[in-house]
């Protein structure tokens, strides 16, 4: 097996201690790391990033640097990462060994994250991993010290396997210990709505895994204050316009799951999360083992 393309952010050496996990095809539940839910890691905007993002708030800190060669990895390259994370619960709840060095094919991920899986999926696939390779992230989050410093980046290295006549195989990817350690804690993860994968707003993306981190299925769901939430996202427009996206996102309502309202209490403005009541019908069913057809009305 042979490497034709590679791109390498830690020592050789660390490959060869790992065992390899091959990912398993089929319709995986999607898994998304609450960490990256509830904080700003990734660009919510489709035009390259590279102005960092620096976030504080309290004992909380977040510094995410881009390369201009690549620029900063965005919330549709964390997609990656809800595959992962969703094949790695997958294997730890039907007892598998997992790893942090994952061997998978394009097509696996493409079709996972409801992308075409034509060559410019492909491609842009590709580019994804790039970003996520060289985006460089350092956190106070899970530090035992809070003024510690841990800098990762999202994939260690991954490169692209082929065999002795050039025919492709797959890919390789290495995950850094920060994001394997918080998925293999069942407190840490969260299922997500596939539906999720069919937006195509960044800040809707971001809203959505918001409102599933804090929202949750509480009956009542949550409100933020839109100034805060504008704090939250690390998103680079104003607060104005920032406040006129949510607006016209609350008209959509295009969040799985969720009712979107905003309201203005003492001159400030409000996004309320309520989650949608789920259907008796599929509820039911549920309950006694058997899915519902996606999409049935």
């Amino acid at each position: 097996m042979h490497a034709i393309r590679s791109h390498s952010g830690c020592a050789n050496g660390e490959r060869t201690q790992l065992e390899l996990f091959r990912s398993k095809p089929g319709d995986l539940a999607p898994r998304d790391a609450q960490d990256l839910m509830a904080w700003p890691f990734f660009s919510l905007a489709k035009s390259k990033r590279t102005t960092p993002i620096d976030f504080r708030m309290g004992a909380t800190w977040i510094s995410v640097e881009a390369v201009f060669e690549h620029g900063m990895a965005t919330i549709w390259d964390a997609d990656v990462l809800i595959w992962a994370a969703s094949q790695l619960v997958a294997a730890r709840d039907a007892g598998h060994p997992t790893s942090r060095l994952m061997v998978t094919t394009p097509h696996e991920i493409l079709a996972f994250t409801r992308r075409g899986t034509g060559k410019a999926s492909y491609e842009r696939l590709k580019a994804a991993l790039d970003r996520l390779q060289s985006t460089t992230v350092a956190t106070s989050i899970r530090q035992e010290h809070q003024r510690r410093r841990h800098r990762f980046s999202w994939i260690n290295e991954w490169r692209e396997l082929a065999d002795g006549n050039g025919r492709a195989l797959g890919i390789e990817l290495i995950l850094p210990d920060w994001f394997y350690a918080g998925v293999l804690d069942r407190a840490l993860v969260l299922t997500i709505d596939r539906a999720y994968f069919d937006l195509t707003g960044g800040l809707e993306r971001w809203l959505y895994r918001i409102a599933r981190k804090h929202g949750g299925r509480q009956d009542g769901g949550w409100s933020f204050d839109v100034p805060h939430l504008h704090l939250k996202s690390g998103a680079l427009s104003p607060l104005r316009r920032f406040a006129f996206e949510l607006r016209a996102i609350v008209a959509r309502q295009s969040l799985p799951g969720y009712v979107l309202t905003l309201e203005n209490a003492l001159g400030r403005d409000r996004l309320n999360f309520a989650p949608i009541p789920p259907d008796p019908l599929h509820a039911a069913m549920r309950r006694v083992g058997l899915k519902p057809v996606e999409n049935w009305p």
